[in-house]
């Protein structure tokens, strides 16, 4: 069952170039504190701005990396019908886990057409497969009707991603899917309260500086020890605003290069973290003692 923290990652780039260098760091910094397993190629991980054959390439080189340690999921969805199948087939192919599957954005489908994309994009596979709704980017919200009749009708639809913030949204997916069905966390502010109304996990943002206390927020909840999670919650609640001081995954990437973890790169039509938003997020990693002075 898909459950715990899953890293969405960031891919670090150097001279323009995926950095394998970082990249391998990252991976084995991940296993050693904890999580549960590593997305590759979502929106933190800047998947429209990585071309096919860097995408090929930079699979090949996690998975072998990674092998089998943990669970690695795959971002295969686009708002191209025919691009997403083929990326999700060759995710199959791979042996990836899991397929992180976007609701098509700019497109605006309607609730029939999310339901019939998702269906179809399904059966061309036998990989399980995730949705992934987050409006706030795609401009379209699929809604838990419809995400319960996915869940009921695709047997490899095993959960959602659930990035819209909407608490009652996702309570009424776990009420009405099948117990091995996993709601996910997409918002990291709110993954104590996304655990409270049944949600399994999350993938998340700032995993990737803090992967230990991620990793324990969800363990502490599992083991119904809220008090402790609800500490830990609080603990972490700054650092977890500033993951998204300005666009995802901007402030990610600086605090990682300031943490000597990647280089100060990221690509167009995104930009480099804002002067004042830069000395913001520097103060909180220095109070989290994750950088020094």
């Amino acid at each position: 069952m898909l459950k715990g923290s899953f890293v969405a990652l960031v891919t670090p780039f150097k001279n323009n170039d995926v950095d394998y260098n970082a990249l391998e760091t990252l991976i084995e910094f991940h296993i050693e504190k904890g999580t549960d397993g590593i997305l590759l190629m979502g929106t933190t991980g800047e998947a429209p701005n990585i071309a096919s054959d860097e995408r090929d390439r930079m699979l090949q080189f996690c998975i072998q990396k990674i092998d089998g340690r943990v669970e690695i999921m795959v971002g295969t969805g686009t708002n191209n019908y025919h691009q997403t199948i083929s990326l999700t087939k060759k995710a199959e192919r791979l042996g990836v886990n899991y397929a992180l599957v976007i609701t098509p954005y700019y497109i605006k489908p309607t609730q029939k057409s999310l339901y019939e994309y998702f269906k179809i994009v399904a059966d061309s596979t036998t990989m399980p497969v995730v949705i992934y709704n987050v409006p706030g980017r795609t401009g379209v919200n699929i809604n838990s009707d419809t995400t319960i009749k996915l869940a009921k009708a695709c047997k490899n639809i095993v959960g959602i991603k659930e990035a819209s913030g909407d608490i009652l949204q996702a309570s009424r997916i776990v009420r009405d899917t099948d117990k091995n069905f996993s709601v996910m966390s997409g918002e990291d502010a709110l993954n104590i309260a996304m655990y409270a109304v049944g949600c399994k996990g999350t993938i998340s943002v700032t995993a990737n500086i803090i992967p230990d206390k991620v990793h324990m927020l969800w363990a502490l909840c599992m083991d119904n020890k809220m008090n402790e999670a609800r500490k830990l919650h609080e603990e972490i609640l700054e650092l977890n605003n500033m993951m998204f001081i300005e666009t995802n995954p901007i402030p990610v990437k600086e605090a990682l290069a300031m943490m000597g973890m990647i280089e100060q790169e990221i690509r167009l039509p995104l930009t480099l973290l804002e002067d004042k938003s830069r000395e913001l997020l520097r103060e909180t990693l220095i109070r989290y003692k994750l950088i020094k002075i």
